[in-house]
């Protein structure tokens, strides 16, 4: 396993939207394996593979704790059947957008259809953390950050701030 560079936006890779996997192989459990393994060092609690320079509709979460045995689901193609009316507001961040935090309104329960890591056809209800972190992680497959869903206002000012952090990191060679 490999840890990978996670895009920081703004960076218009961010942006695109991603192609689905024809099929969960050996090269596709490696890239979730791998988003896995970064999202683990990074830390974080879902992680898409276009924030890794991945265009596909690839996805990994694991909402354990540190001190909990990993818990991870990995899914390709994934797909909401089914969303409830009822509204959630989590204050969401994001890899990809660093130190940054913003409530975010998506519905408080959902049932996904993906591919497993086994090439199997699964679904799952989910709601709480899980359903948003699944919401949050699913956008980034359209080319959708969750500053997306923010004001104007808010989203300029938070790209705006990490552009300015971009320009004044030191350069690696």
């Amino acid at each position: 396993m490999a840890v990978l560079p996670i895009i920081v936006a703004p960076d218009p890779r961010l942006k695109r939207i991603a192609e689905p996997v024809a099929k969960v192989d050996a090269e596709t459990r490696r890239l979730m394996d791998d988003m896995l393994e970064t999202m683990y060092k990074a830390p974080g609690i879902g992680l898409a593979a276009p924030q890794v320079g991945v265009l596909q509709r690839v996805i990994v979460i694991d909402l354990a704790r540190e001190d909990e045995k990993p818990q991870p689901l990995r899914m390709a193609n994934p797909e909401l059947i089914w969303v409830s009316d009822e509204d959630a507001v989590y204050n969401e961040g994001c890899l990809s957008l660093p130190e940054h935090y913003a409530d975010v309104t998506r519905p408080a329960a959902i049932k996904v259809r993906y591919i497993d890591h086994e090439n199997e056809i699964r679904e799952l209800e989910a709601d709480g953390l899980l359903a948003t972190c699944i919401q949050h992680e699913m956008d980034h497959l359209e080319g959708i950050l969750f500053v997306d869903h923010l004001t104007a206002l808010k989203r300029n000012i938070i790209l705006r701030k990490l552009l300015k952090a971009k320009k004044s990191a030191p350069v690696s060679a």
